[in-house]
């Protein structure tokens, strides 16, 4: 399926270039805190990768090349984003206690 060899490649990429996902999701949720707003500006992101379009601060690319825009229809994207936001949510891994 092109959306598995998607996701693959995705976190092939941040594995190389050690660019840790779980970061990347902070930063987003430190920022806009909302899930809706967090998967519009990843989506945005990703169909338009531009410096204004992302969460990384300018030194970032200094050290790593601007992504290629993503070339996935819209539908299938939007799931990919949903699942990598499962994938690395840290509110998973947060342990409330009585």
């Amino acid at each position: 399926k092109k959306h598995e060899k998607w996701q693959k490649k995705c976190i092939n990429c941040h594995k190389k270039q050690k660019i840790p996902s779980e970061l990347i999701y902070r930063r987003y949720l430190m920022r806009y805190s909302d899930k809706q707003t967090i998967q519009k500006k990843i989506f945005e992101y990703l169909k338009n990768p531009k410096e204004k379009n992302s969460i990384m601060p300018k030194q970032f690319f200094l050290k790593f090349p601007m992504k290629k825009r993503v070339d996935l229809n819209n539908t299938i994207l939007k799931k990919e984003i949903d699942r990598y936001m499962d994938a690395f949510d840290v509110k998973k891994r947060l342990i409330l206690l009585p």
